[in-house]
């Protein structure tokens, strides 16, 4: 493996896209609807842990972004060859074929709603899209 044709700080940038997309996502967006299929409430929801909560998903999307990156650009074979349109259509397969897929498996054993599953599968597919995008431009 050759982690020298990493940009660092595209893996940074891309690691923060799942805050940026978050807000609206599951807030204005989708966020009724996923507290309804999730159980959620408000009042649930502030007795979390944000420090906790924050610091971990941002140490998780940092890993995901971090794989990506060495998917892309691990292989001495592959320099040159990922851009921003492949990058973010890799991005795309990554996150609609791996992990909106595990996540409907899961999903159909806890008796989930198709909504819920449309919610945050759509949601991981388009991160994972984006990430590639700047992964792939950013290089």
């Amino acid at each position: 493996m050759d982690f020298s044709a990493i940009n660092w700080l595209a893996v940074l940038v891309a690691a923060l896209i799942p805050f940026a997309i978050g807000f609206p996502w599951y807030g204005p967006l989708f966020g009724k609807a996923w507290m309804r299929e999730t159980g959620m409430t408000e009042e649930k929801a502030a007795e979390g842990n944000m420090a906790k909560i924050f610091s971990l998903s941002f140490a998780a999307q940092l890993i995901m972004a971090t794989f990506l990156a060495i998917f892309f650009f691990g292989d001495p074979a592959s320099a040159g060859q990922i851009n921003a349109g492949n990058g973010a259509f890799y991005g795309f397969l990554t996150g609609f074929g791996w992990i909106t897929m595990a996540m409907v498996v899961n999903a159909l054993f806890e008796q989930k709603s198709f909504t819920y599953m449309l919610i945050n599968g759509g949601y991981w597919t388009l991160q994972l899209t984006l990430m590639g995008l700047i992964l792939g431009a950013w290089q």
